[in-house]
């Protein structure tokens, strides 16, 4: 893979001797995950979106589900000790994670936030996740991406 095309969180998985695959597309600005689905055929259930969400208590969170599922807040919330939390704003994605909308993934931000996975994760050999740009997806155990970032795996969905 060309040095340039290679992403922070692929270089993190590569030094911790994570197996994982690369996909990359044509893409110019944000898409939504069901439509980047479409595009490339891929099945709903096993490509996922990365959320960040903060707490009453301030602290910050990361929810990672599938892309046509939705969050329910009060089940993200319980999933993490809080008595509630709320998605931050999409201006406030890149300064506190380092990514952009539509190429934020669970594996290099910034800091490692708390992170939560659905657990219906776990039923595949292999899911699909931001490549931490957009135009690149990592596809990965999600048993090896939990070794990674130290995730855990709940219900997160409505």
């Amino acid at each position: 893979m060309a040095k340039d095309t290679k992403t922070n969180a692929m270089r993190i998985l590569e030094q911790k001797g994570i197996p994982f695959d690369v996909n990359l597309y044509e893409c110019e600005e944000f898409i939504d995950g069901v439509h980047i689905a479409d595009q490339l055929g891929q099945p709903y259930e096993q490509s996922f979106k990365t959320l960040v969400a903060v707490g009453k208590s301030g602290g910050h969170y990361v929810f990672v589900l599938p892309i046509a599922q939705e969050l329910d807040l009060k089940k993200a919330a319980r999933t993490v000790g809080e008595k509630a939390v709320e998605l931050i704003h999409v201006k406030e994605i890149f300064p506190l994670t380092g990514y952009i909308r539509g190429g934020c993934t669970p594996i290099g931000m910034k800091k490692q936030f708390p992170t939560v996975i659905d657990e219906t994760a776990s039923l595949f050999d292999e899911i699909i996740i931001s490549g931490g740009r957009i135009g690149a997806q990592i596809l990965i155990d999600p048993q090896e991406l939990q070794k990674a970032i130290g995730c855990k795996f709940e219900e997160l969905t409505i």
